[in-house]
């Protein structure tokens, strides 16, 4: 049996990945594609990356975890030797600051601090970010950040926001709910489900009237009426998947596998017939729904792969 391979240690693996992609971008004999890279055009591999991680992790796939985190670090690496191309910062100070912010945010490890458990952690580590943002804004202020001060719309100085620095580009559902709980951390933000409930009522019976409003939906916007008010449904939802602690992302993507499942057992059940569901009428493909739901409801309590009976018909 062959010896296993050396395991390298930390320091010179992470040397090594940096040569590389310092040798990837350099200018004589690199490659010619990593050299016409920017960070914009890499950001979007970068959360193609950082995806890929979340699904291996939803697989148990391991061994393709390995390879997607190492995906995910030479991402990191390639905005990091850019950056220093620029003469802005290298690795080493991504590292550094990422560790800084991780002892100045664990005071209860790396100080005195005493917290109770998990949930009052989650509550101090977003005063901790709170308190970050507004030294920054001061920073940027007192470097001479004109911007910042008052002027004809804002005479009162510099304008801050509870919902500063939440990043546009994450995806809608994420984002949603972390403005909610911005909001929720000043007080605004109901009390407990029911009035969520209610809301959500609401907002149903404005998508009807918007329905009506226009007639014909595909005469809407990607602007218009019906569009606002299906916006403003499902930000309604992800209010109540905040408050009963249900991550809305998740609770999608798993909906979206358990639709997905059961269209295949649909699919499946025709094939044997020789069939597509093109060839079905709405009523059979009916019928087959819901034996795809007991089939695949069955297949979970027996240990299969999780598929619960909690989705409805799309």
């Amino acid at each position: 049996m062959p010896d296993s391979p050396k395991k390298m240690s930390v320091t010179p693996a992470i040397e090594e990945l940096i040569a590389i992609m310092a040798r990837l971008r350099s200018p004589e004999g690199g490659c010619p594609w990593d050299l016409e890279q920017d960070f914009d055009s890499i950001a979007p591999y970068t959360i193609e990356e950082a995806y890929e991680v979340a699904e291996a992790i939803r697989e148990g796939d391991m061994e393709g975890l390995k390879g997607e985190l190492g995906d995910l670090l030479f991402q990191v690496v390639f905005h990091a030797q850019m950056a220093a191309e620029e003469g802005l910062f290298d690795f080493a100070d991504v590292v550094a600051a990422v560790s800084d912010k991780m002892v100045s945010r664990h005071p209860h490890v790396f100080g005195d601090h005493e917290i109770a458990d998990a949930e009052a952690q989650t509550a101090a580590w977003e005063d901790y970010k709170a308190e970050e943002r507004r030294q920054k804004a001061e920073q940027e202020a007192g470097n001479g950040g004109e911007a910042e001060f008052g002027d004809e719309e804002n005479p009162a100085g510099p304008s801050e926001s509870v919902l500063d620095n939440v990043p546009l580009l994450l995806p809608a559902l994420l984002r949603a709910v972390k403005l909610q709980k911005r909001a929720s951390r000043v007080g605004f933000d109901w009390p407990d489900t029911e009035p969520v409930l209610t809301k959500i009522a609401e907002e149903l019976h404005e998508v009807t009237e918007a329905l009506e409003e226009v007639g014909e939906p595909r005469a809407d916007t990607p602007t218009g009426p019906v569009a606002h008010e299906i916006g403003d449904l499902l930000f309604a939802v992800v209010n109540l998947a905040r408050h009963l602690k249900v991550e809305p992302e998740n609770a999608l993507r798993l909906a979206n596998s358990r639709f997905e499942a059961r269209f295949r057992y649909v699919e499946a059940a025709l094939a044997a017939e020789g069939r597509h569901p093109s060839d079905a009428t709405l009523e059979e493909l009916d019928k087959l729904w819901d034996e795809a739901k007991a089939a695949l409801h069955r297949e979970a309590e027996d240990g299969g792969d999780g598929e619960g009976d909690t989705a409805t018909k799309e």
